[in-house]
């Protein structure tokens, strides 16, 4: 049976600028620490898979002397983590508030694809309860009852390493030929190609000038119709899948009768987000 994972940030909301900067600043904030990353600063740290691996970039010798931080590794650790504890907290509170919408196309492409006995999952870098708020606000509580979520810690490699599709991909029994990812990042489609899958891609606002070549597909958004009438743009179609106004399920077969052809360049070259492994990860043991 196919399968459809997505990933979160970016492709079920647009979360980044709106969500998860502001949350890191307020944490930034109340714990009293000397940094607040602007937009620009922002949109480099993306290029960092994780949140504690963004927050984690700031621990210079420097930064941990002005904020008073203690040199000790192990302690320095546990601060990190109660960082990272309340970021998402904060953000959880930014998504249920409602503020963000869902980005065009994800909930209907969704049903349709389990209205036709599709696997539905996501697959995310971020925190599991951040990417659960997420996953409830652009699809609903009922239809998000239908996906399997793989985040955060339970692959000790983030994206664009491919361990967390090898790892969702293993642990739901799919054949890796039979699933499409959906990103909005090249980091996220380098870790979908190296794990073998074809890649649709909907840009984002921080990812807009970003390089794709390797996907099945890039677009806009997946769109709407009307009432919405969110028309997508097709800015890479190297397969022919020759969506109209708004992508449907069909389009996204099309990825996979075509064998995954697109990716195969970039998926031989992602090496450089480090080796690919032939067997699916095993669970970091951080997870739970």
């Amino acid at each position: 049976m196919p399968a459809l994972i997505f990933d979160c940030d970016g492709v079920l909301a647009d979360t980044e600028r709106d969500g998860h900067l502001p949350a890191f600043n307020e944490t930034f904030e109340e714990f009293g620490l000397p940094v607040r990353w602007s937009d620009e600063e922002y949109a480099e740290k993306l290029k960092v898979g994780g949140g504690k691996e963004r927050m984690r970039t700031l621990l210079t010798p420097d930064f941990v002397a002005a904020a008073g931080l203690p040199t000790d590794p192990a302690a320095l650790e546990e601060q990190l983590a109660g960082w990272h504890r309340r970021k998402t907290e904060i953000y959880t509170g930014i998504i249920r508030s409602g503020g963000i919408p869902p980005r065009p196309g994800v909930r209907r492409v969704a049903a349709e694809a389990h209205e036709a006995g599709w696997t539905l999952a996501v697959a995310s870098t971020s925190a599991e309860a951040s990417v659960r708020s997420v996953l409830e606000l652009a699809m609903g509580p009922e239809l998000a009852a239908h996906f399997s979520v793989f985040a955060g810690d339970v692959v000790q490699r983030k994206k664009p390493a491919p361990d967390i599709y090898a790892f969702a991909v293993h642990r739901l029994g799919l054949d890796p030929a039979r699933v499409v990812a959906i990103e909005d990042s090249r980091n996220g489609m380098l870790a979908a190609l190296g794990s073998g899958l074809a890649c649709a891609v909907t840009t984002s606002t921080y990812t807009e000038e970003e390089d794709f070549t390797g996907a099945s597909l890039v677009v806009t958004s997946l769109g709407d119709p009307p009432p919405e009438d969110t028309v997508t743009r097709v800015l890479s179609d190297p397969l022919g899948a020759r969506p109209g106004p708004w992508v449907v399920l069909a389009d996204l077969a099309v990825l996979l009768s075509a064998g995954g052809d697109a990716g195969s360049t970039a998926s031989s070259g992602s090496s450089a987000a480090g080796p690919l492994d032939s067997a699916p990860p095993g669970p970091d043991p951080r997870s739970h």
